[in-house]
């Protein structure tokens, strides 16, 4: 989080949504990994724990309808379920060696990824377009390192990985409540 972004003094509405977005960014996480290690070791939670990782996107859904509206709202939740199902279908196309298919989830991945940071700006005066791409891109390369190093065999770096993550989405999170405290002026 950069400070500057951000008023001396934080008001409870302001700390609560903060703690939304933190909260909502941090299972986003969680539960990707939780879905990669369930898909790479074939484990048998499988279902459930990608039923859990597809109510995310609904979670913020619920997180964002107050300020934007139930239709708006859906629009991302739709963006998220592709940016996890391209991203299941990645790790499953990797472990299954056709690296044709995985190339071309990435690449709709990737695009996708842009497609957030377009309809993130477009609903958001404070929130930057490039500042989402890159911020996504950054999640991207860094989900699919986790994803590679856990196929590889190579978990010490999986973990090290992981917290990258987590402190990665941590700023998109906090960038996700400055640019509404900014457009919602809550005190």
């Amino acid at each position: 989080m950069n400070p500057e972004n951000f008023p001396d003094k934080i008001t409870r509405a302001q700390l609560e949504l903060m703690n939304t977005f933190r909260l909502l960014w941090e299972q986003h996480d969680v539960w990707t990994r939780a879905t990669i290690s369930s898909l790479v070791f074939a484990l048998p939670d499988v279902e459930p724990v990608v039923a859990r990782l597809l109510r995310n996107p609904e979670d913020f859904e619920m997180g964002l309808s107050p300020f934007y509206g139930r239709r708006t709202a859906a629009q991302f939740r739709e963006l998220l379920q592709e940016h996890l199902l391209l991203a299941a279908d990645i790790i499953t196309a990797s472990k299954e060696g056709d690296e044709e298919a995985a190339q071309e989830a990435k690449r709709l991945w990737y695009a996708n990824a842009e497609a957030i940071a377009d309809f993130l700006s477009s609903i958001n005066p404070f929130w930057s377009r490039r500042l989402w791409q890159r911020m996504m891109f950054a999640h991207l390369d860094l989900v699919l390192e986790e994803a590679v190093t856990m196929l590889r065999g190579d978990y010490q770096v999986s973990v090290s990985v992981y917290d990258e993550i987590e402190l990665q989405s941590l700023m998109m999170a906090d960038e996700m409540s400055r640019g509404i405290i900014a457009q919602f002026h809550i005190r």
